[in-house]
C-alpha cells in the first residue's frame, strides 16, 4: 500500500490539487489534515487523480466533503484522470451525505434506564475508590513533609495562606456578625412569647460556637477556595504544565497540592474562631437593640452557661473540613480532560460534593459528640 499525499499548486482560475498514492482508510490520517486545509479561492478546483492507485469510501468520503464546500463556496470543481469505478463511488458518497448532522437521540425504556443507573453506580464506585487513593496520597506526602520539612515549598504555603485565610476574612467576617442578628433576632421572637427573652445569650452562643460558626465558614471556604483550587490547577492540566512537571522530575501533589491542603489546614480553624467571635458580637448586639441585654449581662451568661467545650467541639472540626476541601478541589482538579469546558464542569463538581460532604460530616460530628455527652 502507498500512502496518500497531496500537493496544492494556486493559479489565476483557482487550487490544483494533485492527489496520490491510496486514498484507503487506514491510512487517511496522512491526509485528513491536508484536505481540511484546502481552501476554495478562485472560480475553479481541479483535483487530479490521474496518480491515485486505489479508493475506498473513507477516500471518497474526504474527497465529497471537499467538493462539498468547494461548491458552497461557489467554487466549480473538476476531477482530472478520475477512473470509472472512482468516479461512481464519489458520486454514491455524494449523494448520500447528509445536509446537517443528524441528533442521536438516547434510548428510552427500562433496560436503557437501568442500564444508566448501572453505569453511574459503576462509575461512582470507581470515583470514590480514586478519590480514597489520592486521599492516601496526599496523606502520605504530607506527613512526609511534615518529617522532612526542607521539602515543604514556604513561598507557595504562604501565598496559599494569604488566599485562602487573610484575603477571606472580611467575607467571613460579615457572614459570622449577620448570622448573630439573626439568630438573635429570630430567637427573641420566639421567646418573648415565654417570657424567656434572657436565654437567648445560650441560644446565640451554643448555635454558632458549636455549629453555624465552623460550618458555615467551610461552606464559603469551599465555595470561594475550593474552586480556585480546582480551577487553577485544571487551567494547568489543560496547559500540560503538570506533565511538564513530571518530565522535569518534580512531583505534582507535592509541588501543588500539599501547600493547598496545609494552607487550609491552618487557616480554617482560624477563620473558624473569627467567625464564632463576630458571631457572638452580632447576636451581642441586636440582643441589646432588641431585647435590652446589656453587654455585661451577655457577657455574663455567656461566661456561666457556656463553657470552652463548646468552642472546642466546632472548632476540632475545622481541620476535618479543611482536608476534605482540599482533597476533593485537588482530585477534581486532577480529573480535567484537555479543555476548558471541563475545568468549568469540574469546578462546579467540586464545590458541590465538598459542600455535601462538609455537611455530611458535620452530621456525623454531631452524632458522635452526643454519643459521648459533649
Amino acid at each position: 500500500m502507498t500512502r496518500p499525499s497531496i500537493t496544492t499548486e494556486t493559479d489565476a482560475s483557482g487550487p490544483f490539487v494533485r492527489i496520490a498514492g491510496d486514498l484507503l482508510t487506514q491510512s487517511l490520517d496522512a491526509v485528513e489534515g491536508a484536505f481540511r486545509s484546502i481552501k476554495a479561492d478562485g472560480p475553479q478546483m481541479r483535483l487530479d487523480f490521474s496518480e491515485v492507485q486505489a479508493l475506498d469510501t473513507g477516500g471518497a468520503w474526504l474527497v465529497a466533503d471537499l467538493s462539498r464546500r468547494a461548491r458552497a463556496a461557489g467554487t466549480q470543481v473538476e476531477y482530472l484522470g478520475l477512473q470509472p469505478a472512482h468516479a461512481s463511488l464519489i458520486e454514491t458518497v455524494s449523494k448520500n451525505i447528509p445536509e446537517e448532522a443528524g441528533v442521536q437521540t438516547p434510548p428510552r425504556g427500562f433496560i436503557p434506564w437501568v442500564a444508566r443507573i448501572g453505569e453511574r453506580t459503576v462509575g461512582g464506585w470507581h470515583d470514590t475508590l480514586s478519590i480514597l487513593g489520592f486521599l492516601g496520597l496526599t496523606l502520605h506526602r504530607l506527613v512526609r513533609t511534615l518529617i522532612m520539612p526542607w521539602r515543604l515549598r514556604r513561598a507557595a504555603l504562604f501565598t496559599q495562606m494569604e488566599q485562602t485565610g487573610f484575603k477571606a476574612l472580611p467575607i467571613v467576617t460579615l457572614m459570622g456578625f449577620l448570622i448573630g442578628v439573626v439568630l438573635a433576632f429570630q430567637g427573641a421572637t420566639q421567646l418573648k412569647q415565654f417570657g424567656a427573652e434572657i436565654f437567648v445569650v445560650e441560644l446565640i452562643s451554643i448555635s454558632v460556637l458549636r455549629e453555624l460558626g465552623v460550618l458555615l465558614t467551610a461552606i464559603i471556604v469551599a465555595g470561594r477556595s475550593g474552586s480556585a483550587f480546582t480551577a487553577s490547577i485544571g487551567s494547568m492540566k489543560v496547559q500540560e504544565e503538570i506533565d511538564a512537571m513530571r518530565t522535569l522530575g518534580l512531583d505534582p501533589v507535592e509541588v501543588l497540592v500539599v501547600p493547598r491542603v496545609l494552607a487550609l489546614l491552618i487557616m480554617l480553624p482560624i477563620l473558624g474562631f473569627v467567625a464564632d467571635m463576630a458571631g457572638l458580637i452580632g447576636g451581642a448586639l441586636m440582643s441589646w437593640i432588641d431585647l435590652g441585654v446589656s453587654p455585661g449581662m451577655f457577657l455574663t451568661r455567656l461566661k456561666e452557661n457556656t463553657g470552652v467545650a463548646q468552642l472546642a467541639v466546632g472548632l476540632i472540626k475545622a481541620p476535618f473540613f479543611a482536608l476534605v476541601i482540599g482533597v476533593i478541589a485537588c482530585w477534581q482538579a486532577m480529573q480535567v480532560q484537555g479543555s476548558s469546558e471541563s475545568v468549568g464542569q469540574r469546578t462546579t463538581a467540586s464545590v458541590v460534593q465538598s459542600i455535601f460532604m462538609v455537611i455530611a460530616l458535620d452530621a456525623l460530628f454531631s452524632i458522635f459528640f452526643s454519643e459521648i455527652g459533649l
